[in-house]
């Protein structure tokens, strides 16, 4: 755990629960294995949602760009580095109804490219990125997990998976808006 990635996506910002709980772990991880930590909080960039301009950039040549196509292009390109540079990839993974972030799905979406980190072969897309574990610290107003209402688990497993990625834990902080009982 050398280089770890955090990857913040909620709207609360600093004051998210899930914010506060990768800030505590990046402390820790920082502690026990002299890791360099870099954070990207999605909610301060404001990514916008994919466009077809952008994803048209990514399959033009570099050589063959616009200027507008470089400059959309590196959007991507620069969320790809981030990951390739790491070797632990932190999510703070809030729940919005019932899913994850806009802005994490925007992200999502970038750091997906066909060539880059998935290929296409004859029997069907193979993830390109290895050796990288995944955490995703999960915060949520009520309690999910293991219900059928717990879809981003299962979503966030077959997305790293895609992108050839299968050491996944969750950290789970549940019920966080429900009232205290008595």
């Amino acid at each position: 755990m050398k280089n770890v990635l955090i990857i913040n996506s909620s709207l609360n910002a600093e004051q998210g629960n899930s914010a506060k709980l990768t800030k505590h772990l990046a402390q820790h991880l920082s502690a026990k294995y002299q890791s360099n930590v870099h954070t990207v909080n999605l909610y301060a960039g404001a990514i916008s949602h994919l466009s077809g301009a952008e994803m048209q950039a990514w399959m033009t040549d570099a050589n063959d760009r616009s200027p507008e196509q470089k400059a959309l292009a590196q959007i991507s390109d620069s969320y790809i580095e981030q990951v390739l540079a790491a070797d632990t990839i932190v999510l703070g993974m809030p729940m919005y109804n019932f899913g994850v972030p806009s802005t994490f799905k925007a992200w999502v979406d970038r750091i997906a490219r066909a060539g880059v980190t998935f290929q296409y072969t004859a029997e069907g897309p193979v993830g390109l990125l290895k050796n990288k574990k995944v955490i995703v610290v999960a915060a949520r107003g009520s309690i999910y997990q293991g219900t059928p209402l717990d879809t981003q688990t299962t979503y966030l497993r077959d997305f790293f998976a895609f992108l050839g990625l299968q050491d996944i834990d969750f950290v789970y902080a549940e019920g966080l808006a429900m009232p205290a009982k008595d």
